[in-house]
């Protein structure tokens, strides 16, 4: 059975519309209270929820899954999704959920699942989830005595706020840094310029006023310039992004250049193989990261593992192998010392604390090697086009121009209907030129 629901992160769409309408996160509550329904105990799930408008739409029709299921039902309010995780284990929860479509517009909404150990759920369990919800719910749900509640956590932030902190190495401060923090309107609105400040630095924040439908708008880890602007306006030691959900991290130097999440793997995995705490002396990404990266780590003696895109079988790498740092190119950075996930800011705070060490600027201490010149374009298609002769024709005339120096990457998007388009090598132009040539072809036949 293959899944129609859930993508590479969850299941995502247009809010209100179908599969992010109340009746199917109403379903998918109850089905997934009915999978992890184990035992004669209360059962509870945990909900957070970013900042758009939908979130009031999706939010209770999940409560009401689950309450129509017998589990107890815990509301975080707006917090980044590496927090549900680390509060579906920290509270012995059956279930944790965030609400969020990430980097994506306000007008898209999306459901995260997590399991009790915090960990995102397999494609095992969400084929499962979908297999129940085809067989109809409804049918022998709990009696009425039997019902679940809801009540807030009200001390959910600043159970946050404190965790994030005691992740800070060495017992890192920060004063003297002035550090500008672009919140993307999002989940971490609060909490991000909160961590900061108390650990010293003197506090930035853009992008920290959000009204259910500026969530990314022209802000964020996928629109940096506000942040890089407001480095230079403020003249500020770094800048941070983060996007709607805060689990991903784009960084600024001092000049306002970008430092993106290659840089950053390169930066943490380096770090921490010098301090012996590497594991394996492995770092893991996915078949987007530069090939510049693992260039410099296999200088390092460091070895890269990649993967196939999303951020979830990241984690699972890890975990199968017994890697602690991994992550990718898009600022998802995975550290599981201390998470389940990616967290931008548990990241922002190991890379704060190199640049302090190493008492060299930004520009400096976390620019490790130069780029190979990658494109990466978007082409609005069906994953099904990738299968014409015209398409593959084109794939195969450009993997002969690379003849082996360089890579092409082309697929179909996990959570837009998109066919993305990637190639990279030591030649620019020609790079540009074969990315062209797939783009067009695609194009011409999606039309």
């Amino acid at each position: 059975m293959t899944r129609k629901l859930f993508g590479t992160d969850g299941i995502r769409g247009r809010a209100n519309q179908e599969p992010m309408t109340a009746t199917t996160a109403l379903n998918v509550a109850m089905a997934a209270a009915r999978l992890f329904r184990r035992g004669d105990y209360r059962h509870r799930v945990v909900i957070g929820k970013d900042t758009r408008l939908s979130g009031y739409l999706i939010e209770p029709a999940l409560t009401a899954g689950f309450i129509a299921e017998g589990m107890d039902v815990i509301l975080l309010g707006p917090l980044p999704t590496p927090a549900v995780s680390m509060l579906t284990r920290s509270l012995r929860a059956d279930l944790g959920v965030m609400i969020s479509a990430s980097h994506n517009p306000y007008e898209d909404n999306g459901i995260k699942l997590f399991g009790p150990d915090g960990f995102k759920l397999s494609d095992k369990f969400e084929k499962q989830i979908e297999k129940t919800m085809a067989k109809g719910n409804g049918k022998n749900s709990v009696p009425a005595d039997e019902l679940g509640r809801a009540s807030r956590l009200d001390d959910a932030i600043g159970r946050y706020v404190e965790f994030i902190k005691s992740t800070s190495p060495n017992g890192l401060r920060l004063d003297g840094m002035k550090i500008v923090v672009d919140c993307a309107n999002g989940a971490a609105y609060k909490v991000a310029p909160t961590i900061l400040w108390e650990l010293g630095a003197e506090v930035v924040p853009v992008a920290v006023q959000p009204d259910g439908r500026n969530i990314n708008h022209k802000c964020g880890a996928t629109h940096t310039r506000l942040m890089q602007e407001a480095v230079l306006l403020h003249q500020a030691d770094v800048g941070l992004a983060l996007d709607g959900d805060a689990d991903r991290l784009i960084m600024a130097d001092e000049k306002g250049q970008i430092i993106d999440g290659d840089q950053l793997m390169a930066l943490i995995g380096q770090a921490w193989a010098k301090e012996g705490r590497l594991n394996k002396n492995t770092v893991v990404a996915t078949v987007m990261s530069n090939l510049g990266l693992e260039r410099y780590l296999k200088k390092k003696n460091i070895r890269l593992k990649r993967t196939v895109v999303g951020d979830r079988y990241v984690v699972e790498a890890m975990r199968e192998g017994g890697f602690n740092v991994g992550g990718e190119q898009s600022g998802h950075i995975v550290l599981s010392d201390y998470g389940t996930t990616g967290d931008a800011l548990i990241a922002a705070l190991q890379i704060l604390s190199v640049v302090r060490e190493s008492k060299e600027p930004a520009s400096k201490a976390c620019r490790l090697f130069m780029p190979l010149p990658q494109i990466l374009t978007n082409v609005k298609a069906d994953g099904g086009v990738l299968k014409s002769k015209k398409v593959q024709d084109a794939i195969a005339r450009a993997e002969k121009r690379l003849n082996g120096k360089g890579r092409l990457l082309i697929r179909k998007s996990g959570t837009e209907p998109l066919v993305r388009v990637m190639a990279e090598g030591d030649e620019a132009k020609l790079i540009q030129t074969l990315v062209n040539d797939i783009a067009r072809a695609i194009k011409t036949e999606a039309a």
